[in-house]
């Protein structure tokens, strides 16, 4: 059988590298498993990294703003904790920790890690898709600072506050700004790495569809070829076994190396399912091998005449033929009444053509073939760029025409 190889991936032949195609777990947020997923861990760690970070930052700017009492603990811990649904209800989020946020801010509390609530709100946002709220949720966070550091500041804790400085505002924005941009960034990326995911589960599909169509073609044309002659030296055997015991002998003799000829082939079919992408036990057949077929048509009583040499062909262009006019012949030893057929080979204009006639007539409405033969055939030819055309002649009988290219498709 032709060796399968099955493709490699980059460098050391392992997994594709994970900036391609994208961290694995990443994919939890598509689908379903994203409704599953609570990231607790991570919210946990924020949360104490935002109560301890505040902690701080609310002694580096005593006196500046108001003290870190048990309400901003409080804010602080609610807008950590709406962090645990940022993959149920990203939209949800990002608003809660933009409102908590801009109620902290609103009171006098400390800057510091409270930005970065609303940051993963809206990142989180951004990435499940939500852009349009993300960026509301952020534009009304920003908006809502500058009103209390120009406005409200007279009316809000600490007493004795002062304006903000615009500097500070182009700060803030500008902080914003890139946090949405990475934030679109990384969406863009994974939408990227789950098309690409799509595409490979595609192409696996569609590359076991090919090897499941490949195997059973293989199996059709071995196994109907053998059967047939083992069918015909049967009955041969069954009418003689009186009468002429040495010719029932002989047709025993060729229904055992028949038998023995298939199960090979169907072995090595096997074989390449079991062992995928390692060489073959055995060379494929190829038209090396037609005087083979010529001599197993002849102990089932069909008389083949062959014309024409043999040109050399790529291995999955020789086997393909080998197969056509294994099938074309079997076709004629079991819906031909004639026991005469003839195939003629010839090479021209980069083509090897490839003509099987019998002079008929048809002996059931499979005419030519069954149905699966032929269209093994034309699948064998169209895979190389090649074409067949079967059917009955003028004169009764039946002829199959293949065009094959002396190159493979893929080296042209």
């Amino acid at each position: 059988m032709e060796e399968q190889r099955t493709p490699r991936s980059p460098a050391w032949g392992g997994p594709p590298p994970w900036w391609r195609h994208g961290p694995s777990g990443w994919s939890r947020w598509d689908g379903e498993e994203r409704g599953a997923h609570w990231p607790w861990r991570s919210t946990l760690l924020l949360t104490v990294f935002v109560l301890v970070g505040s902690h701080f930052a609310a002694h580096s700017q005593a006196g500046d703003r108001a003290h870190l009492d048990s309400f901003a603990r409080a804010l602080l811990l609610v807008g950590s904790g709406m962090l645990l649904w940022r993959q149920r209800q990203p939209v949800l989020v990002a608003f809660g920790t933009a409102a908590v946020a801009m109620i902290y801010l609103g009171a006098g509390y400390p800057y510091g890690p409270v930005f970065l609530v609303v940051a993963l709100g809206c990142f989180s946002a951004v990435v499940a898709g939500h852009r349009r709220a993300a960026w509301t949720a952020v534009g009304m966070f920003w908006v809502g600072h500058v009103l209390v550091g120009h406005w409200l500041y007279r009316w809000l804790p600490p007493p004795g506050d002062q304006p903000a400085s615009w500097g500070q505002e182009g700060i803030i924005a500008t902080w914003i700004v890139a946090i949405v941009a990475l934030s679109e960034l990384v969406r863009v990326r994974r939408e990227q790495w789950a098309r690409e995911r799509a595409e490979r589960a595609r192409s696996a599909e569609r590359r076991a569809d090919e090897e499941r169509l490949r195997i059973a073609r293989e199996l059709h044309d071995v196994l109907a070829h053998s059967i047939s002659v083992i069918n015909v030296q049967a009955g041969v055997g069954l009418a003689l076994l009186d009468s002429d015991p040495e010719q029932a002998r002989t047709a025993l003799t060729t229904i055992k190396a028949a038998s023995k000829e298939a199960l090979g082939e169907v072995r090595q079919v096997l074989d390449t399912l079991r062992a995928p992408g390692e060489a073959p036990r055995a060379p494929a057949p190829g038209l090396d091998r037609l005087p083979e077929l010529v001599e197993q048509a002849a102990g089932a009583g069909l008389t083949v005449e062959t014309a024409g040499e043999v040109p050399t062909l790529p291995p999955g262009t020789d086997l393909a033929a080998f197969r056509i006019v294994q099938e074309a012949l079997t076709n004629v030893v079991r819906h031909s009444g004639s026991r005469h057929a003839r195939v003629r080979l010839e090479s021209a204009e980069g083509a090897l053509r490839l003509r099987i006639d019998d002079d008929g007539p048809a002996t059931g409405a499979d005419a030519g073939g069954s149905g699966n033969g032929l269209a093994g055939m034309r699948e064998r030819a169209a895979a190389l760029g090649g074409t067949i055309e079967a059917g009955p002649r003028d004169d009764g009988g039946f002829r199959v025409l293949a065009v094959l290219p002396l190159r493979a498709k893929e080296d042209r």
